[in-house]
């Protein structure tokens, strides 16, 4: 497996923990607001072997706490199950951010007890990401997926990148309530720097203001255990 970047070390990406952060590429999405462009176009801004990756984190078993796998979109990864269980092997924990496309493949990872956090990301309504967010329909997926999440005992965060027009009060609701009961719902702030489609929101501002942020971040909150907002 050919990762595509190494982010040697993050306070923020593990809840709790000094991790690393590697990159996969490619994705199945299209989010026009994705910060992440090249990775999303399947592109290596570099290319890093799982030994090179195995030589890096051997040394630094005591200073770190766990490696992130992000993308891109890291169930897409054939090699995805053997990244983890590499990580696992030298005792590090595993945090996987995903967008949620590929139940399947989470719930091999949980059950074969290969991942110790799950960040999941979910863009509009479940109903909503056809087909400017994905080119096919993934409602049944998506929510297969929040299940798989919901059932299982590891540590977990939903969470919403809050843009116009995937984004407002009604629909802050609807994405909440579709994972009520969750423990951590995250709302995140729109950055306009390097996005997949910027011509996407040429026409008006698609962010959000800190008190418009704290306002989504009320409708949804009593519908999850625990709602934050993430700067």
């Amino acid at each position: 497996m050919i990762l595509a970047g190494l982010q040697k070390n993050s306070l923020i990406d593990y809840p709790g923990k000094v991790a690393c952060v590697v990159f996969v590429t490619g994705c199945n999405f299209t989010c026009p607001f994705c910060h992440n462009p090249e990775l999303a176009r399947g592109r290596y801004p570099q290319r890093i072997g799982t030994d090179q990756l195995k030589a890096f984190l051997l040394p630094r078993r005591q200073l770190l706490d766990g490696v992130v796998i992000t993308g891109g979109e890291p169930t897409l990864a054939s090699g995805l199950a053997d990244l983890c269980r590499l990580i696992r092997d030298l005792d590090l924990a595993v945090k996987l951010d995903t967008n949620g496309s590929r139940p399947d493949v989470l719930s091999h990872l949980v059950s074969d007890h290969l991942v110790d956090y799950i960040a999941m990301d979910i863009k509009t309504t479940l109903n909503g990401y056809a087909p400017v967010l994905a080119a096919e329909e993934v409602t049944h997926r998506v929510a297969q997926s929040v299940r798989v999440i919901l059932d299982s005992d590891l540590d977990y965060e939903f969470r919403t990148t809050c843009v116009r027009p995937f984004v407002d009060e009604q629909i802050i609701v609807r994405i909440a309530r579709s994972i009520q009961g969750a423990r951590k719902y995250a709302l995140q702030p729109f950055r306009p720097a390097a996005l997949l489609q910027p011509d996407f929101f040429s026409q008006a501002d698609p962010g959000f203001s800190p008190h418009e942020m704290e306002q989504l971040r009320e409708e949804a909150a009593p519908w999850v255990q625990e709602c934050l907002l993430r700067v």
